[in-house]
């Protein structure tokens, strides 16, 4: 499972924000595309928005790797 860190002081990071933090994207308009054609799960659940709020130990899955959004 990769990670994907929270900056300091931050209680979430967005789901498209989270896909270019770990490099599944170029842009969030990239992200918006993946999202809305349901090739994101978000906690094992098929997620359509882009601006959903991940938190600490939430996860998203995109192309058969599963990441986990941590505080450092």
């Amino acid at each position: 499972m990769e990670k994907v860190s929270l900056r300091d002081g931050e209680e979430f990071i967005k789901l498209g924000q989270a896909m270019k933090k770990a490099g599944c994207v170029g842009s969030g308009v990239d992200a918006k595309m993946m999202i809305q054609e349901g090739d994101v799960l978000v906690n094992n659940e098929p997620e359509d928005r882009r601006g959903r709020k991940l938190f600490e130990n939430d996860t998203f899955s995109f192309e058969g790797v599963t990441y986990q959004v941590v505080k450092e």
